[in-house]
């Protein structure tokens, strides 16, 4: 009797992350531990679908059918949004492509699976501070104790350059020039690095924690422990103290403060202080200036700027009537009332 072939999934998933994220397409970090766990709940679904364990799932388990419930299954059982339902979307596919490419057999099958659509999704206003609340928020941490005097430069140091939060984690002190003029060169997404300019308070507040480190060349937002900030700790930190924040003024009480918030807080703040959109999303990194202009319809401040001087402009209000502005005569209106 002829021995059946074992089936090649589980060497696919290995080479796809190996090979084709890695070292094809020199994907980071956080987009191979992205993929990773869209992988893994994947397959954990379609074990509990088929009733076979992980070991035991092939080739024909990867099937539009099983796709689209295990979609379902996230914005339904495990509630999460349809940004995140997408993610995980977008990792199939890419798996998908993967394993088409080595198994043209099934690719019927597969390109069922490559025409299931992103779902479309209300994008949201983002939420950002005024630079009155950064401030309430940066006079929360206790500059006199280390992990304080860390906190308000992490919080600066956010403000100041808009980085993204893993961006900011991965600084160390080479990364860092705090002599005239002030700089960080920060490691963005696709590998693409830029420098930002930091000003001399966030300056000063870096060379603190980088004194503190010492001559350690890992990066310099520490925990308690000695060991690199984690995201969630980040996450905790800004949400202790905008809770702090909220009892000096009120409306860091009224939305999550996030990393991303800060970011968001960034751009806006560049925004209202006249700075063109192109050098906004060289300072913040984005791909598109498309991405950097979402900023321009959050600006609440700004859309009550241009309404006031639409209103002056438009000449509505008699009490701000310019001088001059021209009037009918009566005998125009009797030349008009005789047409």
């Amino acid at each position: 009797m002829k021995r059946k072939a074992t089936d090649p999934l589980p060497r696919l998933v290995e080479s796809f992350f190996r090979e084709h994220l890695q070292r094809v397409r020199g994907a980071s970090a956080h987009t191979v531990h992205a993929y990773r766990d869209s992988l893994r709940l994947l397959f954990e679904f379609l074990s509990k679908a088929t009733r076979r364990p992980v070991s035991k799932l092939t080739l024909e388990d990867v099937d539009v059918r099983h796709v689209l419930a295990f979609l379902d299954h996230l914005e339904c059982v495990r509630r999460n949004s349809i940004a995140t339902r997408n993610c995980r979307l977008a990792a199939i596919r890419c798996f998908t492509e993967h394993i088409l490419r080595h198994d043209p057999t099934r690719a019927a099958q597969y390109q069922r699976i490559l025409a299931v659509p992103t779902k479309k999704a209300r994008i949201g206003a983002a939420a950002y501070l005024e630079p009155e609340e950064v401030e309430a928020l940066l006079r929360q941490p206790d500059a006199r104790a280390t992990t304080g005097a860390r906190d308000r430069a992490l919080i600066l140091f956010l403000y100041n350059t808009g980085a993204r939060v893993s961006e900011a984690l991965a600084v160390s002190k080479n990364d860092v020039e705090v002599v005239h003029p002030a700089r960080v060169r920060l490691h963005g997404k696709g590998a693409k690095d830029r420098i930002c300019p930091l000003w001399k308070e966030t300056a000063r507040a870096v060379q603190r924690v980088i004194d503190d480190v010492g001559d350690d060349d890992g990066p310099i937002f520490r925990n308690a422990r000695g060991c690199p900030l984690t995201r969630d700790g980040v996450a905790y930190l800004l949400d202790k103290y905008a809770r702090s924040a909220a009892r000096e003024i009120a409306s860091p009480a009224r939305q999550k403060v996030t990393p991303h918030v800060l970011r968001h807080s960034c751009a806006v703040a560049l925004l209202q202080a006249g700075i063109d959109v192109a050098t906004i999303r060289d300072y913040l990194g984005h791909v598109s200036v498309a991405t950097t202009s979402r900023y321009i319809t959050t600006n609440l401040r700004m859309k009550r700027e241009v309404l006031e001087a639409f209103w002056k402009r438009a000449g509505l209000d008699d009490r701000r009537a310019p001088e001059g502005r021209w009037r009918p005569t009566a005998d125009v209106l009797a030349f008009l009332a005789s047409l």
